[in-house]
């Protein structure tokens, strides 16, 4: 399998630490606020990975983190805490804030058949974690005190950025708008480690450590986490190209610095989905969720197929004309699929010669594009139904694009006049019981009027219409 590696702008031969084993770390969402259809083309790019990576024997351990507390509102360690900033919207808590979002980011998950982590930790699990290794960070001479917070020194690195395709002067400054020149660092890449002073002075969530009573920075989380579930040498980290400066690069550094070796091998990182307006943003303020898309009608599922429609490191320009392309596309695809039969016996040597196109495709950088023309390519091919049903069966347990799923009858509408009936006959009952003669006649009128006949007998009343 060939893997693009961000580290080193590469197409590499993958080879995890182990044999046969893949320890994989992706950032999981700051739960301040619904997932937008950008955030989760990144995800569902993940899911593909991790999941072909099972596909092709490799035993997968897949962590997640969920930041709830620490990610300010500029990557360089300025402005308001993300999760704070959430509950003073909606006037919650940080906590409630947190287990809100969280459930529906898993909601949304679930839609486009995303599958869960083995393991999902939230940072607020992991205080302890971070306090070590600052602790240990401090003790190396790799981080300083200053202004009452601890700070990464990045002068004690040979190279800081690490991801050389970035022009430096950009980054120096970080990537998000408004920053602010913190003067308590001694170099302008430095970065916070543990906060003890802000200009927040009510952080909702604050614990006691060496330093004062404060709170983590946001990029300690995840060297942390994944030092905890995955050990001290990581196979894949992935996420969006815009954690690749500064979080991903600050990832690298204070973990190499604590663990004094190499940390991880291969960096996966998924471009952005742009609209008419350029990237999308929750801080544009109307952001499009998986929520907005089926409230339009649409099946989140072909949501999922427009994303692998397009290679993950080619940015994905999103317009309901193209969604609307793709919802046809995927009707007659599932259409011929359910005209298969079922019948017969697997052709085994043509499967496996359909299955290795497929895996020639996405062993080549994932290429989901050509991996979905061989779903036509089965259609297609000289083989039964049953062997094609079989390909595609194995197909989708990469792609989960519900390819075999049953295509469920819609129910029986409910005429509107039964309920009026219904009660109408009901009416009448009691009339009758109270011997309201009159009432009881009138009703039937009314009915017969309806064209309703209605039938007494000795075991109760039956109607149908004429």
């Amino acid at each position: 399998m060939i893997l693009y590696n961000s580290l080193g702008q590469t197409k590499q031969e993958f080879i995890p630490h182990t044999p046969g084993k893949v320890n994989m770390y992706t950032c999981g969402p700051t739960v301040y606020h619904y997932a937008h259809i950008g955030n989760l083309r990144t995800y569902i790019m993940e899911d593909v990975l991790e999941k072909y990576l099972r596909f092709s024997g490799y035993d997968v351990n897949r962590v997640m983190n969920i930041t709830d507390v620490g990610h300010l509102s500029s990557d360089a360690d300025t402005g308001e805490d993300k999760m704070l900033k959430g509950a003073k919207r909606e006037h919650k808590t940080v906590m409630e804030i947190a287990q809100f979002y969280t459930d529906a980011f898993f909601a949304d998950c679930e839609k486009l058949n995303i599958k869960r982590p083995d393991v999902v930790e939230p940072a607020t699990n992991c205080i302890d974690e971070f306090i070590d290794m600052v602790s240990v960070l401090l003790e190396k001479g790799y981080a300083y005190l200053a202004g009452g917070n601890v700070y990464f020194d990045t002068s004690k690195l040979s190279t800081y950025y690490v991801f050389g395709n970035m022009n430096e002067e950009d980054l120096a400054v970080g990537v998000r708008d408004s920053v602010e020149e913190d003067e308590n660092k001694r170099n302008k890449t430095d970065f916070v480690l543990w906060f003890t002073k802000s200009k927040f002075e009510d952080q909702e969530l604050k614990w006691e450590s060496p330093w004062g009573l404060g709170y983590p920075g946001w990029h300690i989380e995840c060297s942390c986490i994944s030092k905890k579930h995955n050990g001290e040498y990581l196979d894949i980290h992935c996420g969006g190209v815009d954690n690749a400066f500064p979080h991903h690069t600050n990832e690298i550094a204070q973990s190499e610095a604590y663990l004094g070796h190499p940390w991880c091998k291969y960096w996966f990182h998924v471009l952005h989905l742009n609209d008419a307006r350029g990237k999308m943003s929750k801080s544009k303020g109307d952001f499009l969720t998986v929520s907005l898309l089926e409230s339009k009608g649409y099946d989140p599922v072909v949501y999922r197929m427009f994303c692998l429609q397009s290679h993950y490191r080619k940015p994905l320009t999103f317009s309901y004309e193209s969604l609307d392309n793709c919802v046809k596309a995927y009707e007659k695809l599932m259409k011929r699929i359910a005209a298969l039969g079922k019948d017969g016996d697997v052709q085994q040597e043509k499967a496996d010669a359909l299955l290795a196109k497929f895996k020639e495709a996405m062993d080549n950088d994932l290429n989901t594009s050509l991996g979905l023309t061989v779903v036509y390519d089965v259609l297609k091919a000289d083989a039964n139904d049953a062997t094609k049903r079989y390909v595609l069966g194995e197909l989708d347990k990469v792609l989960s694009l519900n390819l075999l799923k049953e295509k469920e009858e819609a129910p029986k509408e409910a005429n509107p006049e039964d309920a009026e009936i219904e009660a109408l006959i009901q009416k009448r009952t009691e009339a009758r019981k109270n011997k309201d003669w009159a009432t009881a006649d009138a009703i039937r009128d009314q009915l017969a009027a309806m064209h309703i006949v209605v039938v007494d007998t000795k075991d109760g009343i039956s109607w149908h219409r004429e």
